[in-house]
């Protein structure tokens, strides 16, 4: 035992020694990085029109604004409205890109040559395809071309004033009238600039293809060919909309929008002095759009946010979420100011269908709200047996007698 005593301490001082000296000595921890403050962001360009908004597409919110909801003439902004239904009836296969649509006397009279407004130079009881006119109208602004897709979408002009309010009532454009399809002056017709940014993001969204006919920089017809009248497209590259208008009530108009990056921002100047100022105005509040904001994806669309307790169903947990990715537009360097809660009542009793609210999402920022969405249930929630609902009568009774909690029921 001695000799094992002898031999075994040493060799286990030795190989502690040897651990001892093989551990990699410590190294210094790296000076940390100096923090760096927040950089300032500036207040919106004090920029030249009556009225004016910048928008974010991804989430809609108005990133700054000047008397948005003001009504005003639009022009030829009106044929935003009129591209916007002409492709939903696209869309729902009542006309057809294809269709041959005769240009009457009225389009030819009203928005022909002999008018002192902008025009495709369509000939009178000519026949040209739809496809045809929506490019003369978008890129020539022609009001002949305007006034020949209201007749051929509506049957008269006046019938597809009828259809642009439809549309704009579904768009939520709730300061807008419109009772032609061309923007030639008329008494009670009129929109905002929060409205046609509203409707700017409907057709970017919904239409994309026809969208790009805005980007289009010129058009030629009868042997005519005409530049597109928005000048931005020439001095940007991420510029690829929308349309100009001008009359003398109205003033100068340019409804713009760029993409930089998975970014996009919506521009709408409404008065301006000039067609100079109105293309520098939408270009200085895009830039700040770009360059002072952000947009984060909070949330992703159809994932578990939170399961609470489900009573009286065949599961114990109604799994929640919201139904399309949430996302929020921020002032770079607020990001940390956003916060979010969940309102969802205290007992929640089956049934429940996939896509009913039980809740809502709310977020906030720096204490001041920035959007509302829809808690969801992601699945079915049917009803359990006998015996469960039974005894979670039972329990809800007891529970119900301590607190009294809001309670939502589900489809009955």
């Amino acid at each position: 035992m001695n000799f094992f005593r002898r031999t075994l301490i040493p060799f286990a001082a030795v190989l502690l020694v040897g651990v001892a000296v093989a551990q990699t000595p410590p190294r210094p921890s790296p000076v940390p990085r100096p923090v760096v403050p927040d950089a300032p962001v500036p207040p919106p360009p004090d920029v030249d029109g009556k009225s004016w908004v910048l928008m974010d597409y991804a989430t809609g919110q108005i990133l700054a604004s000047k008397e948005p909801d003001l009504r005003l003439e639009p022009a030829s902004i009106t044929k935003i409205m009129t591209d916007y239904v002409v492709s939903a009836e696209v869309a729902n296969g009542k006309i057809h890109m294809t269709d041959p649509v005769t240009i009457s006397e009225n389009a030819w009279r009203g928005g022909g040559a002999g008018t002192d407004g902008s025009t495709s130079f369509m000939k009178l009881n000519s026949q040209v395809p739809l496809k045809d006119l929506l490019y003369g109208m978008i890129i020539q602004s022609g009001n002949d071309a305007a006034i020949a897709l209201a007749e051929h979408t509506a049957g008269s002009e006046p019938a597809f004033a009828g259809l642009m309010n439809a549309y704009a009532k579904q768009l939520g454009m709730v300061n807008s009238n419109f009772q032609n399809a061309s923007g030639y002056p008329i008494e009670n017709h009129y929109t905002t600039a929060h409205d046609i940014a509203l409707l700017s993001r409907a057709l970017i969204h919904d239409f994309p293809d026809d969208y790009a006919i805005s980007a289009i920089k010129e058009f030629e017809w009868n042997g005519i060919k005409q530049h597109n009248r928005n000048t931005l497209l020439w001095r940007d590259p991420t510029v690829d909309g929308i349309k100009t208008g001008h009359t003398a009530a109205a003033g100068y108009c340019l409804a713009a929008s760029a993409k930089q990056g998975d970014s996009r921002m919506i521009a709408i100047v409404m008065g301006a002095s000039s067609e100079k100022a109105r293309a520098d105005s939408a270009m200085a509040l895009l830039n700040y759009g770009f360059r002072f904001y952000e947009t984060h994806k909070l949330y992703d669309g159809n994932k578990e946010l939170v399961t609470p307790r489900l009573w009286k169903g065949a599961a114990n947990q109604l799994p929640l979420g919201v139904a399309d990715n949430v996302l929020v537009t921020v002032k770079r360097g607020q990001y940390d100011q956003l916060k979010a809660t969940m309102d969802i009542p205290a007992t929640l009793i089956a049934p429940f269908k996939k896509g009913q609210q039980v809740g809502t999402l709310r977020i906030t920022l720096a204490g001041q709200p920035v959007q509302n969405v829809p808690l969801i249930v992601l699945n079915d929630a049917p009803q359990g047996g006998f015996f469960s609902r039974l005894w979670d009568s039972i329990l809800l009774w007891f529970h119900s007698s301590k607190d009294k909690p809001d309670q939502a029921h589900g489809t009955k």
